[in-house]
């Protein structure tokens, strides 16, 4: 049989790989295109991200938290320090059982409820990646333990850090303020940039409201780490800006001398440099350990604090509000003159009582009998309530309420401090607010002795007889004078310049209420308590006691002993140095004084004698503070009111009265004799 043999076909053949040879080629360009698109893809297109993930890998950066400013007096003496310390801290990306890792480090270092407390607080608001505080100011013990066992919590870390601290301690509570940890109402409010790293914040006084300026910038550095995230070494370092220091009007000396001369009893003083409006002291009486709040009370102190009746974190000389008394009486005098209803020689007949015309009950003056008849200076000397009860009713409430206004009473002064209250400025707009009734002519009347409605500060009188003493012209309060940064040679000056035009329109008006003021220290209140003895300079003042609860039944017996009269009033005593050049102004507050001239008055004197020693002159003659029960021993007898009279006094702001006619009501002097 034969075999038929194919025919080779090399065309064919040459053909069928050239098709071959072609298709493979495009698959190879089509996978290399692929290949280069994809390198493209990740090497240009997502650079940044790639570089960035496999840096993170290697490469962990810090916040570096700024130290805070510092915080001086005028004299240089810190009053705010930032001391080193140590913290432990949590990466919680790195922890992946949170509960059993704070269990196990319980047993090491010691953690607490309040710090547990702060920390699952904190751990809500913070991005797992950052690191949240655990632990505050540990103790070199427990850096010990913890660096023995440090291989078992993976994520946790000893922290160097700067940690505030307050050498005077409550001297400043109530000016300088304190920090705090930052919680999580924090978080959500500040700028978590420019807070990166930072672990405390401005909770009050100063602290707080500087809080911008104290801060800083914070900065970071770039660490090269392991695989179990130790660091090896720091590749960058890119420093933070500090925050700026704060140099302070207040003068430790006066401030210790003023807190001192209130012997632990509730008040506060206020003393101002009338020429710049410079606050000299700030004192508040009772007054805490700021210390305690810096990296976080525990619950029992706070609890003693806050339990204690008087309130030591209350700030009372930015916030609490009395009755002024008789310390109003030199303004409405001068208001007196400013309006022309009065003239310095005009004279008033004081009989002991004053009656509104068509009313049978009768508002009381100081004295049995009256002091007979008084011009402008002999009443403010003598504090004759009926000398301002007919000032009142002359000028009206009207133009009572808006004089008063321009020496900042019923409004913020505007110091450089947050929290201030406004105080109550009797007026027919204040009453429309709070009552359905009109204004009565008795509540003129009152109101011209600083009771009724009134309410006042301890700053906003002490910024009153500061604008006084500066001749009318009004400097807003200032507790910060200037600033400075680190990089800065020099201290940087704050202005502070008059915030409007002198208020009085002649000298010859303050010279006739310097000289009213004047008698007071000489033969009235301040005679009594010895103010001017052994001093070099001459003072003026005024004293004021206001009454704190009405009487209803009960005589007003001048013959019970002050230990049971301080229980009564607030005493105030307000002043300012030397008289015929004032270079320092103040206002003094007891809650419950006797009288405002031998309670209060002899503090504002240890302020005054403080003064002259910080300016290099020799020290005073010792004055002797009055002791609680002897303060009214050598106060001439105020006198029983008249038969006619009837035994109820004004009631203070606390217990305003607005269902009945205060006009019906009578009013013990808010003064002392």
């Amino acid at each position: 049989m034969k075999i038929r043999r194919s025919i080779k076909d090399p065309r064919g053949e040459s053909m069928l790989f050239r098709r071959r040879a072609l298709a493979g080629f495009v698959l190879i360009v089509l996978s290399l295109c692929l290949l280069v698109s994809r390198f493209v893809f990740l090497q240009v297109m997502h650079h940044d991200e790639f570089v960035t993930r496999s840096q993170a890998n290697r490469v962990k950066p810090r916040a570096i938290p700024p130290a805070r400013g510092l915080i001086y007096d005028r004299n240089g003496v810190l009053l705010a320090d930032n001391v080193p310390a140590f913290r432990l801290e949590v990466v919680p990306e790195q922890v992946a059982d949170m509960p059993a890792l704070l269990q196990r480090l319980g047993q090491v270092v010691p953690l607490g409820a309040d710090d547990l407390d702060a920390f699952t607080k904190q751990l809500r608001q913070s991005r797992r990646f950052e690191s949240v505080p655990l632990k505050m100011h540990l103790t070199e013990d427990e850096i010990d333990r913890f660096a023995v066992n440090r291989w078992r919590f993976p994520g946790v870390d000893v922290v160097p850090y700067l940690t505030r601290r307050y050498p005077f301690g409550e001297l400043f509570a109530h000016v300088v303020g304190y920090v705090g940890r930052i919680d999580a109402s924090d978080v959500e409010r500040l700028d978590p940039k420019r807070y990166q790293g930072t672990s405390h914040v401005g909770r009050s006084g100063l602290e707080r409201s500087y809080e911008d300026v104290l801060h800083g910038t914070p900065g970071y550095e770039l660490l090269e780490v392991n695989a179990d995230g130790r660091t090896q070494r720091v590749l960058e370092t890119h420093a933070p800006t500090p925050g700026r220091n704060l140099y302070l009007s207040i003068d430790v000396r006066l401030q210790k001398a003023a807190e001192t001369a209130f012997a632990g009893r509730p008040g506060a003083a206020v003393a101002i440099d009338p020429r710049n409006g410079q606050v000299l002291a700030m004192v508040s009486v009772p007054t805490f350990d700021p210390n305690l709040f810096v990296n976080g009370i525990s619950q029992a102190d706070y609890g003693t604090l806050t339990n204690d009746p008087d309130k030591p974190l209350y700030n009372r000389a930015l916030r609490g509000m009395y009755p002024p008394g008789s310390t109003v009486k030199p303004f409405l005098a001068l208001g007196g003159l400013e309006y022309g209803v009065r003239r310095p020689e005009d004279t008033v007949l004081s009989t002991g009582q004053f009656c509104l015309p068509g009313q049978s009950r009768c508002y009381r003056d100081d004295t049995r009998g009256g002091d007979g008849t008084v011009n402008m200076v002999r009443a403010i000397e003598k504090s004759t309530n009926t000398y301002f009860y007919k000032l009142a009713l002359d000028l009206g409430i009207d133009r009572l309420s808006a004089w008063m206004s321009r020496f900042g009473f019923g409004g913020k002064t505007g110091i450089d401090l947050l929290g201030e209250s406004e105080g109550i400025l009797p007026s027919r707009q204040w009453k429309a607010a709070h009552s359905k009734f009109g204004w009565f002519p008795g509540e003129t009347v009152i109101a011209g002795i600083g009771q009724g409605y009134w309410a006042v500060t301890p700053l906003q009188l002490g910024h009153a007889i500061a604008t006084f003493a500066g001749h009318g012209v009004p400097y807003q309060p200032r507790l910060v004078m200037a600033t400075r940064a680190v990089a800065d040679a020099q201290v940087r000056p704050l202005p502070n310049p008059p915030s409007g035009p002198s208020l009085i329109r002649k000298s010859s008006e303050w010279d006739v209420i310097n000289e009213g003021m004047r008698a007071v220290i000489v033969s009235g209140t301040g005679k009594l308590a010895r103010l001017n003895d052994g001093f070099p300079y001459l003072i003026a003042g005024k004293s004021g006691t206001a009454e704190r609860f009405s009487r209803t039944s009960e005589a007003y017996d001048t013959n019970k002993n002050t230990a049971y009269l301080a229980t009564r009033h607030r005493a105030w005593f307000m002043g300012y140095t030397p008289s015929d050049d004032p270079q320092i102004a103040a206002a003094v507050v007891l809650e419950a004084g006797a009288w405002g001239g031998t309670d209060a008055g002899p503090i504002m004197r240890r302020i005054f004698d403080a003064w002259v020693i910080a300016k290099g002159g020799a020290a005073p003659q010792d004055l002797p503070l009055s002791a609680p029960g002897s303060s009214g021993r050598d106060l001439p007898n105020r006198g029983a009111p008249n038969e006619n009279t009837p035994n109820e006094s004004t009631t203070p702001v606390e217990d305003v009265p607005v269902e009945s006619d205060p006009a019906q009501a009578s009013s013990s002097d808010g003064g002392t004799p």
